[in-house]
C-alpha cells in the first residue's frame, strides 16, 4: 500500500496539468449547474411539461455567455481601439515629457533615444531569441487549448451530473449518502455564490473605474477600465497592477491627476474591501476573511495566479468537508434539504 500510494503521488503530480484544468472545469461546472437547471424549468419556450433536454441547457447557456460577451465587444471595443491608437500616437511625447520631468528632478543626465536605447540594451543571442518566440507562440496556444478544453469538459461534466453525483454517493455507506448529498449542494451553492461574485465583482470595478477616470478627465479610460476589470479576477497583486498603468497616464496629464487617480483607486479597493467583498464572499461564500487572505496565501505559494484565483472556492469546499466530518452525530433530519 506504501508503494502503490506513491506511485499514485508520482503519477499525479506528472499529470498535474491535466488535474489542475480537470478542477477548474469542474469547479465552473459546479458553479453553473443551479444555472442549467434553472434553464430546464423554464417557462417560456412551451415544451409542454416536459423539462427542456439538459444538452439543450447547457447550450443555450453557452450562447448566452457567448451574446454577452458580443454585446460588450461591440460596445467597448471601437472606443478601446480608438483610444489604443490615440494612446499609441501619444506614447512618445509622453515618453519625452516624462524624461524631461526626470532631468529637470536630475534622475537622468540626458534624453534617451530610441536608438540609443536599442543599441544599449542587452541583445540575447540569436539561439535563445528563437527560443524566446517559440516559448511565447507556445505559451499562446497551450493557454487556448487550455481554454477550449475547459469548455468542453465543463459542457460533458454538467451533462453527466447527476450520473457522477450517483456514482460518487455510491462510494459512501446507505445510511451517510443523505449528509453527503446534503454536502454536495452546499458545495454547489458556494461556488456558484463564489463564481458569480466574481463576475460581479469585476464588472463593477470596471465601470467605476471608467466613470471614475472619465469625471478626473483621464485619456484612455475605456482602456484602463477593462485592464482594472481584468485585474480584479486577478487576487492580491491584481488590483494593483491594474492601477499603475491608470497613474501612468495621469502623470502624463498632470502630477496632481496622477494624485488623484491613486487616491481614487485607493479608495475604490478599500470599498472593495470592506463593503463588495464581505457582502458577496462572506454572506454568500460564508468563508471568513482569515481565511480567504490564509487560502491566498497558500494558493499562491502553490500554483501562483491560478492558485491564488482557485484559493477561495477550494476553501469554501474543505470548510463543507471538515463541518460535515465534525457533524457526523447529527441527525439526518436536521440537515439543509
Amino acid at each position: 500500500m506504501v508503494v502503490l500510494t506513491g506511485l499514485l503521488l508520482w503519477a499525479a503530480w506528472e499529470v498535474r496539468a491535466v488535474l489542475l484544468l480537470l478542477y477548474v472545469s469542474a469547479l465552473l461546472a459546479v458553479g453553473f449547474s443551479p444555472i442549467v437547471r434553472g434553464i430546464e424549468r423554464q417557462k417560456v419556450i412551451p415544451i409542454g411539461t416536459r423539462r427542456l433536454p439538459r444538452w439543450l441547457a447547457i447550450l443555450i447557456l453557452y450562447l448566452m455567455f457567448v451574446g454577452i460577451v458580443v454585446g460588450i465587444f461591440l460596445t467597448i471595443v471601437p472606443p478601446l481601439v480608438r483610444q489604443a491608437r490615440e494612446l499609441a500616437t501619444a506614447l512618445p511625447g509622453m515618453i519625452d515629457r516624462a524624461q524631461a520631468f526626470l532631468i529637470h528632478h536630475g534622475i537622468l543626465d540626458h534624453r534617451i533615444t530610441l536608438r540609443e536605447a536599442v543599441t544599449q540594451a542587452p541583445l540575447p543571442d540569436a539561439g535563445g531569441y528563437v527560443d524566446t518566440v517559440f516559448s511565447a507562440v507556445g505559451s499562446i496556444l497551450g493557454g487556448l487549448f487550455g481554454f477550449f478544453t475547459i469548455l468542453i469538459l465543463t459542457f460533458y461534466l454538467l451533462v453527466d451530473a447527476d450520473n457522477l453525483l450517483g456514482g460518487f454517493l455510491q462510494l459512501f455507506p446507505r445510511d451517510r449518502r443523505p449528509r453527503v448529498a446534503a454536502a454536495c449542494r452546499e458545495v454547489t451553492v458556494k461556488v456558484s455564490a463564489w463564481l458569480m461574485g466574481q463576475i460581479i465583482l469585476a464588472s463593477v470595478i470596471g465601470v467605476t473605474a471608467a466613470v471614475g477616470l472619465w469625471l478626473l478627465g483621464i485619456p484612455y479610460f475605456y482602456v484602463l477600465a477593462l485592464i482594472a476589470g481584468i485585474g480584479e479576477m486577478i487576487p492580491m497583486v491584481g488590483p494593483l497592477l491594474a492601477a499603475l498603468p491608470s497613474i501612468a497616464v495621469a502623470f502624463t496629464v498632470s502630477p496632481t491627476a496622477a494624485l488623484w487617480v491613486s487616491l481614487y483607486y485607493i479608495g475604490q479597493q478599500q470599498l472593495e474591501n470592506h463593503v463588495l467583498v464581505p457582502k458577496i464572499m462572506e454572506r454568500q461564500v460564508g468563508v471568513s476573511a482569515v481565511t480567504v487572505i490564509v487560502a491566498l496565501m497558500i494558493g499562491g505559494s502553490l500554483l501562483g495566479i491560478m492558485g491564488a484565483i482557485l484559493a477561495v472556492p477550494t476553501a469554501a469546499i474543505l470548510q463543507v468537508v471538515i463541518q460535515q466530518a465534525l457533524q457526523q452525530s447529527e441527525p439526518l433530519d436536521t440537515m439543509p434539504d
